[in-house]
This record gives structure tokens, sequence and C-alpha cells, in this order.
């Protein structure tokens, strides 16, 4: 076995010097409580991007995610672990599942379904979200109270808030529900921000 180098002996000084007792019932749950976090938000984005069907990017988030795993339950069952250890172990398995779907609302990948139902004349809405680059589908139904206006609507995920203010603007009252789509066919959706900017661009040339 070689003899060990510089840094592995400075890192063996610095454990030396670590009251143990501080170590087993803060260090190294503080350690746990964050790999924890890490690894379920890693399987939090795993599970989401398999709903997805991103089938290559899941199987690397799953590595990274059992590694880390390993770790942790590694850690827990090598001591004669205090409570401490376990709580750390729980609240760290709390907390990723929240840090994992704020991360993967921060992502917004992915693209949804927007259906809308409005009773009273939507022509303007259908015309701004056609204009603002949103595929839209319009059906006559009847409804409830009367005949009504179906609108199916793709959009990219990032770009929903933007198609509900246009909602809210011209169809304050309208019903609508959001779902997620796992594929789509047909040509790319064009980002709400791109779109904006080339009817901008138009619209100067042709002043």
């Amino acid at each position: 076995m070689p003899p060990p180098n510089k840094l592995q002996k400075n890192i063996f000084s610095c454990l030396c010097m670590i009251d143990p007792v501080l170590y087993v019932y803060v260090i190294l749950p503080v350690l746990i409580f964050c790999a924890r976090i890490v690894d379920v938000s890693f399987g939090t984005l795993r599970i989401i991007f398999i709903s997805r069907g991103l089938k290559f990017l899941a199987p690397v988030v799953g590595f990274f995610e059992i590694s880390i795993w390993l770790f942790a339950i590694g850690a827990v069952f090598s001591f004669d672990s205090p409570p401490t250890v376990f709580i750390a172990y729980a609240l760290g398995f709390a907390c990723g599942n929240y840090v994992g779907i704020l991360i993967e609302e921060k992502m917004a990948m992915g693209i949804s379904l927007i259906r809308i139902i409005t009773q009273y004349s939507a022509g303007d809405l259908i015309d701004e979200l056609k204009s603002s680059g949103f595929r839209t589908t319009v059906i006559e139904a009847m409804g409830q109270r009367g005949q009504v206006n179906l609108i199916f609507t793709v959009v990219k995920r990032k770009d929903i808030p933007v198609a509900l203010l246009k909602i809210k603007k011209f169809n304050p009252n309208a019903f609508y529900t959001i779902e997620d789509v796992k594929s789509a066919g047909g040509d790319e959706l064009t980002p709400y921000s791109k779109k904006r900017m080339s009817r901008i661009r138009f619209m100067r040339k042709k002043k």
C-alpha cells in the first residue's frame, strides 16, 4: 500500500483535531442532512424527467442520486449513530422533495396544454394567442349554460404565465385547465419572447 500523500496527511490531521462528540452530534448530522437534500432533489428530478420521456437525462441524474445516497446511508450505519443522525436523515429527505420541486419549476422543461372554455366572444383572445406564437385550435361546443368556445393551445412551460395573463386580460371569467404533454409532433414551438421580438422588428421595418 503506497504511503499517504501530503493532502491525505492534512485531512487526517484535521479529523484528529475534531472533538468526537462534536463530529457525531453536529458535523455528521449536518453532512447527512445536506447529502439527503441533494440526492432526494436528484430523485425528484429523475422521476419528472422519466414522466416527460427524457430517457437520456434521467439515467445521468439517477447515477448521481444513488451515489450520494450510498454515502448518506453508509454514514448512518457506519457509526453507533445517535438519534440526531436519524432525524437529520429524515429531515433531509423531506426538504429534498421540496427543493427538487422548486428546481424543476425554475427549469420549466417540457410543454403543456392549456384548455380554455369561454362563453363570451373569444375572438380577441384567439387573435392575441395566435399573434404571440401560441399554437391555438378553437372548437365550438355546447356547455351547461349554452354555446361555448373550446380553445386548445400548446405552449412551453416557461411561457405559461404569459398565456395566462392574456387569458385574464381578454376573458377574465374564462375557465381553463393546464396539463403536461409528454411529447408532441410537428414543428418546434416558437418561444413567446422570440415571436414578440420578430413582430417588433417587422413593425419597425414597416414604419
